[in-house]
């Protein structure tokens, strides 16, 4: 794969603890080339969820692997992430960008029309997630991004038979979370499955 092939964006499931999760991830980063780790925490304690990304991060860090946060601005801050994935308004968008930019990455989040993702690159985002119920509109929206713009497009499969048609779309980075958690064998071989349709694409 060439240096602007497209790569992989693994997202944890909600998590309220680290220790049961911790190895199921170091499992997964094994499996493939990660480029891009998006922590997810499940409440709202600033305090646990701090101790899990103490837990976490420097294991996907060592593999040199970037870690975010979602919406955890502060902690990723604290506790050595590498920026934050931001959900939310533009005005929440603006915020992450004052704190953390450029030296931490922000990126923007269920970006679900072509003036929000233009909004979020105006602001100078780090790179676009683009959403879309409809996987034609999705696989079009990426296109247009990538012919377009400069700032990197981030779009998630859903399944393993999505990923080579999102990265041929023009999508920068594929965006996995279910189809690896929830993989019957174990998220290390959903990983790899993915890992080889990536390697498969053309770009």
């Amino acid at each position: 794969m060439s240096d602007d092939a497209p790569r992989l964006y693994l997202v944890t499931p909600p998590l309220r603890e680290a220790s049961n999760f911790k190895l199921l991830l170091l499992q997964a980063l094994e499996a493939a080339n990660i480029a891009s780790l998006l922590i997810r925490i499940a409440h709202e304690d600033m305090r646990k969820n701090e101790e899990i990304l103490r837990i976490l991060t420097p294991l996907a860090q060592e593999k040199n692997v970037a870690v975010l946060v979602e919406n955890g601005v502060n902690e990723a801050l604290r506790c050595g992430a590498d920026g934050a994935h931001i959900v939310g308004s533009t005005d929440d968008i603006a915020t992450a960008i004052k704190k953390l930019s450029p030296r931490y990455i922000v990126g923007a989040g269920n970006l679900e029309t072509r003036d929000d993702a233009m909004q979020a690159g105006e602001l100078g985002v780090d790179y676009v997630h683009l959403v879309s119920p409809d996987s034609r509109q999705l696989m079009e929206r990426i296109a247009w991004w990538s012919e377009l713009f400069i700032t990197p497009c981030v779009a998630k499969a859903e399944r393993l038979e999505e990923i080579a048609p999102l990265a041929q779309a023009g999508a920068d980075f594929i965006m996995l979370e279910d189809i690896v958690w929830s993989d019957p064998r174990d998220p290390a071989a959903a990983l790899s499955d993915a890992w080889t349709c990536l390697q498969g694409v053309s770009v």
